[in-house]
């Protein structure tokens, strides 16, 4: 098994946008996930790295987006992700955390073989990252129970895309081997 680094996408929100409240409602459970795999890393060497949604503010800081998200509807969802000082972070404009970021420099630098993704949404932010990160020849892999969807359906939709047409292990975060 070669290196790995845990993806989290979009965790910093201020859930303001169409369809919040519905996934905001499972995100207690993902976000304690989450801050468990966190904590995994930190122990295993594994690197975290975050990538959010810039919302059209080009010029918004890591600690600003993270104030801004803490400013908003679910503050008790954003505090526990607070990126800490070993963790990247990444601005993305758009669904892939790939597209317009450095994400696949930073990970060729580091030989990462493996992406463990967390995050949301399901059916589009995490979809879409996985789809890159296939491309790219990396191994993909998503924590099921750290991802949120907009719509269950298309939530589960999408993990099947992504095992059946990505080759994507999709696991519990408690069967992960965090020292790959």
């Amino acid at each position: 098994m070669g290196k790995s680094v845990l993806l989290i996408v979009d965790m910093l929100s201020p859930y303001d946008f169409t369809g919040a409240e519905a996934v905001a409602e499972g995100a207690e459970a993902v976000v304690a996930g989450i801050e468990e795999c966190r904590r995994r890393c930190r122990d295993a060497g594994v690197p975290v790295v975050f990538a959010n949604d810039i919302d059209d503010r080009f010029s918004g800081s890591r600690e600003t987006i993270f104030q801004d998200a803490l400013a908003g509807r679910r503050p008790d969802l954003v505090r526990p992700l607070e990126p800490a000082e070993p963790d990247c972070f990444m601005h993305k404009g758009q669904h892939s955390a790939f597209y317009g970021t450095p994400l696949a420099h930073l990970l060729h630098e580091w030989a990462v073989d493996r992406v463990l993704l967390a995050g949301q949404v399901t059916e589009q932010c995490v979809l879409y990252t996985a789809l890159d990160a296939h491309v790219r020849h990396y191994d993909v892999v998503v924590l099921r129970d750290c991802v949120l969807d907009l719509d269950p359906e298309l939530g589960v939709a999408a993990l099947r895309m992504m095992e059946t047409n990505m080759g994507a292990e999709i696991v519990d975060s408690t069967e992960v081997d965090w020292r790959g």
